[in-house]
């Protein structure tokens, strides 16, 4: 989808010390952004495969290097907001199917589990529109540390997992050195004190899920849990719950309460936190009467940021709510660009792949949730006009195709009905998963436009929206 154009302007910063490297970088993000679900060969073709491996066995080719420019171009989008969102988790790559590929490590509560591990941090407008990857960390698990747990425990910070979590934040802070105001959103996994103790600079804040509600307070309750409960509630909110595997989407009614707390260092920390206490705010959104058989909704969040008024309160409860498109994204990773099913022998390549795709799944997810911000805008910036011209011929056929490409909300339902989308009154929006099937047949379908149009100059007799039917039937 003018991707080409797209990848050039995203990727041409790529630093390899070859430029031959960086050709085949964009080649293979072209190919992959137009067939996100294909596998490799079938994605790139026989000549392209071929370029594709030889570029993730290159020694100079790392997944930091394949990030870099699309991580450059995400800070300067970012500069149009003078607040942004930076949400951060982890997921998994299971390997399961493929023992023979080197470098992998358990990944489940199974010793023999195979895969690796990865923590994101994107970025995301105050609206909710993701704007990019801003860093990945990758690892493998050693199997010799399974079953350790207890020795975790007794760990620094600095030797442990969670370090991701600060290690997060640190990235944040190199590359928005200059923004007036960031906001890391993490899950319940994230509510560790060192998190909070940790130095930040100024214009860097934490807004958390805690999931610690029994920790110590300087209060006169002593727990986190009992301070907010005995505090008076500030009023009730409507939050829109989308559909989920376990639930139908409804309206979950909000009671709010706020405090601002000073934070004791856990006390059965081991070694000991040297940290002092720290002056947190806590957020408590609970609903009181659930409807029967559905699951409370209790979010309880712990933030940097100051709470004074009820806006501040919802303005905070709005931007977590942005946390979820992480997890969309390492779900597009997953199921929409097939990772797991990779098939490149050692995880070093594995990873290198993965930094192309992320930046594939992240251009997918800007298009779904640009076309909702902003939907008049026109589409000529994301489809090339031989690309418009042939959505539009396919999904209308009887129509006549305009002189002005249509607005991106009208262009994505389009595609999204190429991928099965049926746009009843009731769908709603498409969603992701429409959309990246509608783009592998949109590449397929431009392809046989443009060669219809090829014939029709050369014959001056065939139509090619004839020509279209034909070329892109069933």
């Amino acid at each position: 989808m003018a991707l080409g154009n797209w990848a050039v302007r995203e990727l041409i910063g790529a630093e390899f010390g070859d430029a031959r490297l960086t050709d085949r970088l964009i080649a293979f993000v072209e190919a992959a952004a137009a067939h996100p679900e294909a596998g490799i060969p079938e994605a790139c073709g026989k000549a392209g495969s071929k370029a594709a491996y030889r570029f993730f066995q290159n020694k100079r080719v790392e997944p930091d290097k394949i990030l870099a420019p699309h991580a450059q171009r995400t800070v300067q989008r970012a500069k149009e907001f003078a607040v942004v969102l930076a949400p951060q988790d982890t997921t998994t790559f299971s390997f399961q199917s493929h023992p023979t590929t080197r470098g992998l490590g358990y990944v489940t509560t199974d010793p023999d589990s195979l895969g690796f591990l990865m923590h994101s941090v994107m970025l995301v407008s105050p609206e909710g529109t993701p704007l990019g990857v801003l860093d990945e960390q990758m690892w493998s698990r050693d199997s010799k540390d399974y079953g350790k747990s207890e020795q975790r425990r007794q760990r620094k910070i600095e030797d442990k997992e969670s370090m991701r979590w600060l290690s997060g934040v640190a990235a944040v802070e190199k590359a928005l050195v200059d923004h007036p105001c960031v906001v890391v959103i993490g899950d319940q996994e994230s509510d560790i004190f060192e998190l909070f103790a940790a130095p930040r600079k100024e214009n860097v804040h934490l807004l958390v899920r805690a999931c610690r509600s029994s920790r110590r307070v300087q209060h006169e309750d002593r727990y986190l849990e009992n301070a907010l409960k005995n505090s008076p509630p500030r009023g009730q909110f409507s939050l829109e719950l989308p559909r989920a595997d376990d639930r139908p989407s409804r309206t979950a009614v909000l009671t709010l309460r706020w405090m601002t707390l000073l934070v004791s260092p856990p006390s059965n920390q081991r070694p000991r936190s040297k940290h002092p206490p720290q002056s947190l705010q806590f957020l408590l959104a609970e609903e009181e009467h659930p409807p029967q058989g559905q699951k409370r909704v209790r979010w309880l969040l712990a933030t940097t940021l100051p709470i004074e008024n009820w806006e501040d309160a919802i303005r905070l409860l709005s931007w977590y709510t942005y946390r979820w498109r992480i997890e969309r994204f390492h779900y597009v990773l997953k199921s929409g660009c097939r990772i797991e099913h990779l098939q490149l022998e050692v995880a070093e390549r594995l990873q290198c792949a993965v930094a192309c795709y992320s930046i594939v799944a992240m251009r997918l997810m800007w298009l779904t949730y640009e076309s909702r911000k902003h939907p008049d805008r026109s589409c000529d910036d994301i489809l090339a006009t031989h690309e418009w011209q042939s959505l539009h011929a396919r999904v209308h056929p009887q129509a006549t195709i305009p002189r002005e490409p249509p607005n991106l909300h009208d262009a994505v339902r389009m595609i999204a009905k190429l991928g099965g989308f049926l746009g009843r009154k009731g769908d709603g929006e498409p969603g992701l998963k429409t959309l990246w099937r509608g783009m592998r047949r949109l590449e397929d379908i431009s392809i046989a436009w443009q060669l219809a149009k090829q014939h029709q100059d050369a014959s001056r007799t065939s139509n090619p929206i004839q020509c279209l039917e034909h070329a892109t039937c069933g």
